[in-house]
């Protein structure tokens, strides 16, 4: 029983770190996006902060978990306002190289992805409903730091995205049923989701765009 509950605090705390990685993450990419369109510093903590932190809101508030996870712990906050900050300071002084938005964004796609559909299942929700859980954790944030800094949606274009996160959440689920381990599972599935996305961007892959057929 010792055993088995240092095994659960163990994986409570990497929860919690990759979680704090995550936001961090995630807000990097919402400073970085607010800075290419010339935001001041309350626009670019504005676009970090809901970045950061808008898919697990969302999340929170359709499985009913209250309060949402960034009022019952306002650390998640402090560290979305102070990576913001920190960005705002440092791309002052460094010169960042033009893919790190993308690549940043896709590590916090993998580990959102991953604790949105842990904390579904948690919770007591079906597979299923974890896996949309997982990637609405994952991909809302983005969203809406696209839609607020005037660019198309990267769920929306072709670029394999969205479909890395469902294959990431479907990942932890299925490995998580099989071998009752969810170290494996969360590291699965993350390698998974980073995988695909950034191969997609290296290589451009994308999935297979609608053509109508012309009379």
């Amino acid at each position: 029983m010792l055993s088995l509950g240092f095994m659960n605090t163990e994986i409570q705390t990497l929860i919690f770190i990759l979680d704090l990685f995550g936001t961090s993450v995630f807000a990097v990419t919402g400073s970085l996006a607010a800075g290419r369109k010339h935001m001041d510093l309350f626009g670019v903590v504005v676009l970090a902060t809901v970045t950061a932190l808008g898919g697990g809101t969302l999340r929170d508030l359709i499985l009913g978990a209250y309060p949402v996870f960034w009022v019952s712990s306002p650390v998640y906050l402090l560290m979305a306002v102070t990576t913001a900050i920190t960005t705002f300071l440092l791309v002052r002084f460094f010169k960042l190289p033009n893919k790190l938005l993308s690549v940043f964004d896709a590590f916090g796609l993998a580990v959102f992805t991953v604790i949105g559909t842990k904390k579904a299942l948690d919770l007591g929700a079906p597979a299923s409903i974890a896996v949309v859980m997982g990637v609405m954790t994952g991909v809302v944030g983005g969203m809406i730091r696209d839609v607020l800094s005037g660019e198309i949606p990267l769920i929306l274009r072709r670029e394999i995205y969205a479909t890395a996160s469902l294959c990431g959440a479907v990942t932890f689920s299925v490995v998580l049923m099989i071998v009752q381990n969810q170290n494996i599972a969360v590291i699965t599935s993350v390698a998974v989701t980073l995988a695909l996305r950034l191969s997609a961007i290296r290589w451009m892959i994308s999935l297979p765009i609608f053509i109508a057929h012309k009379d």
